[in-house]
């Protein structure tokens, strides 16, 4: 099987590549695209040096393309890389609401990546860390209302978003006057209530690719979801308070027993001894803290919990190898025959 990244040399294409080095994937042959500008580098695999080379306008010869360049490239040429006769898994938003496009996230709703026209969405990485946790309760209990507050790190503005939280942060510890280029705002000692642009109905679009994505994704339209996003200096790993009213009342045990057999969850709760979901032991971690889980002093029967799943991992990169292993569990990638 011939596999392609396209974003190669990005903070999500470098991820990309350190998960398919432990993929179950059997990779043949990968290909690795970029802008023009990074066209001749090399990057390690399996090791091998592999040449960057840079992103086509046409076909992509590979059975599974994985795509992290940007949503402006991938709705310019996705369909154009798909007619090689591989799938595109595309990590922007460029497709996500489309109707023909499957949004997916494969412990909850893996069945629908089979129903794909040459494309499947990843989901936003704020989403696909909540529904993770959400999805099996939603499922057993039926959530009515949603509320979530999250704590992103940096790494949702990419690398340089990472890289203007260090430097500023120097900058600021040297006794300079922290400057900001990513961000609305300086990021070193500071929170930021505003990721991506406002809408005309005063929240942003990160906020409501919450709300949009988990109705697509859980299927479910009459789900009432609302989200507060904000900006915090940590490097990676995004954390998120959840507040759910259920449709069944349920103990936090219950919660926990349910959550503790769940795939892609760790459950990570016991207060006594500090435990607790935090970015410090998420980072780079392929399952989802879940902890802090506790009756809800606002609805009757309903659950607060605290999440922290690695924003490059399962909000990114390894969301869509494990699209691309489930697809080839199910035998449905069309490879390519070799002459």
């Amino acid at each position: 099987m011939r596999v392609a990244i396209v974003g190669a040399t990005g903070a999500v294409g470098h991820e990309l590549m350190q998960v398919l080095e432990k993929s179950k994937l059997q990779i043949d042959e990968l290909q690795l695209y970029a802008s023009p500008r990074s066209a001749g580098k090399t990057l390690p695999f399996k090791g091998k040096n592999l040449t960057v080379q840079a992103t086509p306008e046409g076909p992509i010869d590979a059975d599974v393309i994985l795509a992290s360049a940007g949503g402006s490239i991938s709705k310019a040429l996705a369909h154009r890389w798909a007619e090689g006769g591989g799938v595109v898994i595309d990590n922007s938003s460029a497709f996500r609401y489309d109707e023909g496009v499957p949004l997916v996230v494969p412990e909850v709703n893996g069945e629908a990546a089979l129903k794909h026209q040459g494309i499947i969405a990843n989901p936003n990485c704020t989403t696909a860390i909540a529904v993770v946790a959400v999805a099996p309760i939603h499922r057993k209990y039926g959530v009515k209302r949603m509320i979530v507050s999250t704590y992103q790190a940096t790494s949702g503005a990419g690398q340089k978003g990472m890289d203007e939280l260090l430097e500023q942060t120097r900058v600021q510890l040297n006794g300079g006057v922290a400057g900001h280029k990513e961000f609305a705002y300086p990021i070193p000692f500071n929170v930021i209530p505003q990721v991506d642009v406002f809408l005309d109905n005063a929240y942003t679009k990160e906020e409501m690719k919450v709300v949009w994505e988990t109705h697509k994704i859980l299927g479910d339209d009459s789900l009432k979801v609302s989200c507060t996003s904000v900006r915090i200096p940590t490097l990676r790993t995004h954390s998120e308070a959840i507040t759910l009213e259920l449709g069944r009342p349920a103990t936090p045990d219950e919660i926990r027993e349910l959550l503790s057999h769940t795939p892609g969850v760790e459950v990570r709760d016991n207060p006594a001894e500090k435990l607790y979901p935090m970015p410090l032991t998420a980072s780079g971690k392929y399952d989802v803290e879940v902890g802090r889980i506790r009756e809800s002093l606002v609805f009757d029967g309903g659950i607060d919990l605290f999440v922290s799943g690695d924003q490059l991992l399962k909000g990114a990169a390894l969301n869509a190898v494990q699209i691309a292993e489930y697809l080839q569990e199910k035998g449905a990638i069309r490879q390519s025959q070799r002459a």
